[in-house]
């Protein structure tokens, strides 16, 4: 019997983290070649019980409450255990939270992503198997106007608000590491995510719990602000296709093809549910708002045979869907946020 790998993953209890779990890493066919022991320091935004079914029945899953910020204990997390493999989901990543305090996104994304490079140098580089996977964020390029074309991976990093800052720092960390050090390295940057057990601070989450409970929604500006979505199921798919094919010292790009205003994203959340145009309600605009964010993911598609398989319209559907029906799991999360 072939001795499975074992790959650690940061923030496995975060949205994007514990879809990961859920589908990819208790497959049948991943099951047979790799152990996770999943890690997270269950933050707001972080719940053990949104894995704790995954952890109970399946005998390739263990978890570590830990902070990532915390160097020692990543130092001896690495000792005690021989990783194959990082996939390093773990971040803050509210825009909103980073404009009322940066320091904390300084903490986890800077430091935290450094905590994890200085101990997979210390102990998993001799290994030829090794790779570190860094999931960032399209937000690192900037805002587009509208015409411009998407975001390449050769486009400048251009981060408007604290959050982009500091995922865009912790994106030159990983790749200096494999420039300096000749540590294994992917980088995967993404539109924006949807799809179940997304907390509801984020913007589709947010309304439809929001219009589910027949309270105003909030919309920045005019929401004309344009964004890409990306079913998370698709985004992680992209994320497994880099650990298994990248190329060392690459940046790969994933999108979901489905530029949408916000607005119109409101509206579509509200025709679903039957809901009337008359919850929306302008605020004041957030400050440093990007105006558009759009991904080329032709490198992706060439080298990693990837694409999303998700249509918005559809993926929209079974997200508001979902949030319907575990009223129960938003309760335990947001409410008491």
């Amino acid at each position: 019997m072939s001795i499975r790998k074992k790959i650690l993953v940061t923030g496995a209890a975060g949205f994007i983290g514990s879809n990961f779990i859920k589908k990819i890493a208790i497959s049948d066919e991943v099951k047979l070649s790799f152990d996770f022991v999943i890690a997270d320091t269950l933050t707001y935004a972080g719940h053990f019980y949104t894995i704790e079914n995954e952890i109970k029945n399946n005998d390739n899953i263990s978890f570590i409450k830990i902070d990532i910020r915390d160097k020692n204990k990543i130092n001896q997390l690495f000792t005690d255990y021989q990783f194959s493999s990082v996939l390093h989901y773990a971040a803050e990543s509210h825009v909103d939270r980073s404009i009322k305090n940066a320091c904390e996104f300084i903490d986890t994304n800077v430091t935290g992503t450094l905590n994890l490079l200085n101990s997979s140098l210390a102990h998993c580089a001799k290994s030829k198997d090794f790779k570190f996977v860094h999931v960032s964020t399209d937000e690192v390029y900037g805002s587009l106007k509208k015409g411009d074309p998407p975001f390449t991976e050769n486009n400048h990093l251009l981060p408007n608000s604290p959050y982009s800052a500091s995922k865009a720092s912790s994106d030159l960390l990983v790749r200096s590491f494999y420039k300096t050090h000749g540590l294994w390295t992917v980088t995967t940057r993404c539109s924006n995510n949807y799809g179940p057990y997304q907390l509801p601070e984020k913007l589709i989450p947010l309304m439809i719990v929001t219009a589910m409970e027949n309270k105003t929604l909030p919309v920045y500006g005019k929401g004309e602000n344009i964004r890409d979505w990306i079913y998370v199921d698709d985004h992680n798919q992209g994320v497994w296709k880099a650990f298994l094919n990248g190329k060392a010292g690459e940046i790969y790009n994933f999108g979901g093809n489905s530029e949408c205003s916000n607005i119109d994203v409101v509206k579509k959340i509200l025709k679903i549910l039957n809901k009337n145009d008359d919850l929306i309600n302008y605020v004041e605009d957030r400050p440093g708002h990007d105006y558009r964010y759009a991904m080329d993911f032709s490198k992706a598609q060439n080298e990693l045979n990837f694409s999303p398989t998700m249509s918005f319209e559809e993926g929209l559907e079974r997200t508001v869907n979902w949030y319907k029906n575990n009223m129960n799991w938003v309760n335990k999360t947001f409410k008491k946020n």
